[in-house]
């Protein structure tokens, strides 16, 4: 048995919420909450200034494996997860072989097997996630895939995206999709404006994303299910014009939800000046007014969930020329202290439930609540612990924020009747 003292639970929808409490566990289950408890034959865990939620959830984490275990396999990918407080991952598909079959999904589910994150694989919507023929579908959904996306690939044939939504009714599966118009972003390599200009780099503008929303938007509402659950999901949005499309649609009533990566709004794009390629990610760091609104979207709900974006990238694909190198970063180690150190309008609470309820509500995957008799998923974390990111678990290093100060972290996760300390 382990009893957690004194611990203040962030769970919206506990009736504990906002209680200081002491936890009694015992064989992976929530069996007592009371305001004091003494349990003599109990393993005790206790600090200052805990607070308790239910397991994080990332849904957009790049482990590429099988195919690219040198950039992160599957173990590494859980170890920076665990580190980072999060209790259960999606994968994205986009690996070689690509999630595109019941081998691959067996393969991912088997080798996270006995890991205290949960594992899911995201099944690819095109075979090779080549956006030209579609896969087994609803085989995938029965072998275990908890969603569909082309992963890093935006669904640019509009054939295909518009059956996709049709077919994954029968399942109850959500599409995801990262807006981007390709044809005009080929070649860019960071937020098209002013920093863009005097750095001479090929932009990537932001109607790229926002033209894919509108089509994917208008696709949806031709559909015209009526669905209390989002039948399509927008990855990592990170503009002005794409949070007010968004917060429309939904105004509307359209089963749509969206996310953005955490680092999204720690930087604007006039980090690039020393075109430092650990800041080169896809969607782009953007204007100051489109993180403004970012925020303004996570506070009014418009915004339903937070990812890491996790995007591990080995030494040779990105210590090289800026326009050479790989976009992406990691993020599973820090996406939660980033929300929290740069939060603006937004609570604790708000926070929390971008990183749990919502991301389970999207994924379809069962509630997690802090209920006795519930099971034990979940983070104990600090949101006022000053630290530096010094040590990643991530087979990569490609991060912006290694040895910088952050505000906010996880301490343990609890999860399939085991308990580690996070990094």
């Amino acid at each position: 048995m382990l009893l957690i003292r004194s611990v203040k639970i962030v769970d919206s929808r506990s009736p504990y919420h906002g209680q200081t409490k002491d936890i009694l566990i015992d064989n992976g289950n929530i069996v007592q909450i009371e305001d004091s408890l003494e349990v003599a034959e109990a393993e005790i865990l206790s600090g200052s200034n805990w607070h308790i939620s239910p397991g994080w959830v990332d849904m957009r984490v790049s482990a590429y494996d099988p195919g690219y275990e040198h950039k992160e396999d599957l173990s590494s990918a859980c170890d920076a997860a665990q580190a980072g407080g999060f209790t259960e991952i999606a994968i994205l598909p986009n690996t070689k072989p690509a999630l595109d079959s019941k081998d691959t999904l067996i393969y991912v589910k088997h080798k996270a097997r006995g890991k205290i994150v949960n594992v899911h694989p995201i099944g690819a919507v095109t075979k090779s996630c080549e956006g030209k023929d579609f896969t087994e579908m609803i085989d995938l959904a029965h072998a275990g895939a908890v969603a569909f996306s082309d992963g890093i690939h935006s669904l640019y044939n509009t054939h295909i995206f518009l059956k996709s939504l049709q077919y994954l009714q029968q399942v109850n599966r959500v599409l995801m999709n990262r807006p981007e118009d390709h044809d005009l972003t080929v070649f860019g390599q960071m937020n098209e404006g002013e920093s863009s200009t005097l750095l001479g780099l090929r932009g990537i503008p932001s109607i790229a994303e926002e033209l894919t929303i509108m089509r994917d938007l208008k696709l949806l509402e031709y559909v015209g299910v009526n669905s209390n659950v989002p039948i399509l999901h927008i990855s990592t949005i990170s503009t002005a014009n794409s949070v007010a499309l968004i917060r429309e649609a939904k105004r509307k009533g359209l089963p749509v939800s969206c996310d953005i990566a955490a680092h999204q709004i720690a930087f604007d794009d006039t980090v690039l000046g020393d075109f430092d390629t650990h800041y080169k990610v896809n969607p782009p760091f953007r204007a100051q007014q489109d993180i403004d609104a970012l925020w303004e979207g996570l506070a009014d709900g418009t915004i339903d969930a937070v990812v890491s974006d996790h995007n591990p990238q080995d030494e040779e694909s990105k210590n090289l020329e800026f326009d050479l190198a790989e976009f992406g970063i990691t993020g599973l180690e820090t996406a939660f202290a980033l929300l929290n150190t740069y939060r603006q309008k937004v609570e604790l609470e708000q926070i929390v439930d971008k990183f749990t309820h919502q991301p389970r509500e999207i994924l379809r995957l069962p509630e997690v609540s802090i209920v006795e008799g519930n099971k034990a998923n979940l983070t104990i974390f600090d949101p006022e612990l000053d630290w530096i990111f010094t040590e990643t678990r991530s087979q990569s290093k490609n991060t912006p924020f290694l040895g910088k100060p952050l505000k906010g972290k996880a301490l343990y996760v609890l999860n399939r009747n085991m308990v580690e300390k996070c990094g």
